[in-house]
């Protein structure tokens, strides 16, 4: 009895050595995406490129990451999880050094597209992998603990490699985004995955034996001969889920990308400079406790919770700009966008098969990343010079708040 109830014990454990390695793989993989977005489209512009085309140097990225998300969801589903995740992670780590070469903007280009290829599916195999490690009946919560790597990557990224750059230029921001490279997959190398994999592959078994998913399926499936090209893509059931968040995650970016202009023409940059610290000490704060009320009252009350606030927090930036709104945002963007992103991407990956999991990380990352890559387009056509940047606050506010019933629908209760 006493042996069971240990084993039972062990296996709602969150903090054991693979829950950190694969945590550090996340955070050093962030770190790399974070870090040098801060300092790539100077490094561009002092090149002697124009504002667009630095732009587009920093969007690529995301369009690289998009396409590799679509083709790692099809590879993941055929479990050899560490050889794939090596081999993401090594084209991650390997872009990193083409930076070095990359002395016009034309390889830049090049190499910024291939270190998106190499970051998106290395996300999905990092977020697949955590899946089947995180304890079950803890998931919630322990998602949210994982999640932390995130968090401390936007926080810490930006401020980092902008110190390197200022301090050694382009060699040092470049240098320090290969460290972080080589930690995430050194990570990787040194967690022993095959054991998941076992359970992982237990899972689909189970589900065959209770009629869950048909044997046939699967084999076809895996042939890769029935599926349709949508169902090679996405996975259905999670696209509810992964449309709201990423309505959410369009509001959000309204604040990343346009924080500085709007600062400086609402005279708040002191306020402002503030933004991103609250936000991540909020978001470190909540993120735990936000878990265990995921999975101990049900979804619905954190993700209606997180929309509403975010959407009165970028609301209020619009409508009264002052050092204490913007703190306000700050808080209401953690609880926002912060908290759901983390909470969301447990669910869809809670509530979809175990043959399915990579499909439905892939779709919620796509909607999400999407949305964060050409976003900035989209709002800032919105800009005028009689209006300034408060109109891209408000329509930010409302698609935030379009999110809610798209919430009620796709939850359960």
């Amino acid at each position: 009895m006493n042996a069971i109830r240990t084993s039972n014990q062990d296996e709602d454990k969150i903090f054991t050595k693979d829950f950190f390695l694969i945590f550090g793989a996340l955070l050093f993989s962030a770190l790399v995406m974070y870090a040098l977005m801060s300092t790539v489209t100077e490094y561009a512009t002092f090149m002697g490129t124009s504002a667009t085309i630095a732009g587009l140097v920093s969007g690529i990225y995301i369009f690289g990451g998009l396409c590799s998300r679509i083709y790692s969801a099809n590879a993941l589903e055929r479990r050899d999880w560490k050889r794939l995740a090596i081999i993401f992670l090594s084209i991650h780590f390997l872009a990193c050094i083409f930076y070095f070469f990359a002395n016009n903007v034309s390889l830049l280009l090049i190499v910024r597209f291939i270190h998106g290829l190499g970051f998106g599916a290395s996300a999905n195999a990092i977020v697949t992998i955590a899946s089947a490690i995180l304890p079950k009946k803890r998931f919630g919560e322990a998602f949210g603990y994982f999640m932390l790597g995130t968090t401390i990557a936007v926080g810490l990224g930006p401020y980092i490699s902008g110190f390197f750059y200022d301090n050694w230029g382009s060699i040092g921001s470049f240098s320090l985004a290969t460290s972080f490279a080589f930690l995430g997959l050194l990570c990787i190398l040194l967690l022993d995955i095959r054991k998941y994999e076992i359970i992982h592959n237990s899972e689909i078994d189970n589900a065959i034996d209770e009629g869950d998913i048909s044997r046939n399926h699967i084999d076809l499936e895996e042939k890769g001969t029935i599926r349709s090209v949508i169902d090679k893509i996405f996975e259905i059931p999670a696209i509810p889920v992964s449309l709201f968040t990423g309505l959410t995650s369009l509001g959000y970016v309204s604040i990343l990308s346009f924080y500085r202009l709007y600062a400086v023409e609402v005279d708040l940059v002191g306020a402002f400079s503030l933004f991103f610290i609250v936000y991540s000490i909020v978001l470190v704060a909540s993120r735990p406790i936000a878990g265990r009320i995921q999975d101990n009252y049900g979804d619905r009350i954190i993700c209606f919770t997180g929309i509403i606030a975010q959407a009165i927090g970028i609301f209020l930036i619009a409508w009264m700009p002052s050092a204490l709104t913007v703190l306000i945002c700050a808080v209401c963007a953690a609880l926002g966008f912060g908290t759901l992103n983390s909470a969301c991407t447990a669910i869809v990956t809670r509530d979809t098969s175990a043959n399915r999991r990579p499909y439905a990380i892939s779709t919620f990352f796509i909607f999400c990343d999407g949305t964060m890559g050409f976003g900035p387009a989209l709002l800032g056509s919105f800009v005028s010079a009689t209006s300034g940047y408060a109109p891209v606050y408000f329509i930010s506010s409302f698609i935030t708040l379009l999110a809610l019933p798209i919430a009620f629908f796709a939850l359960k209760k």
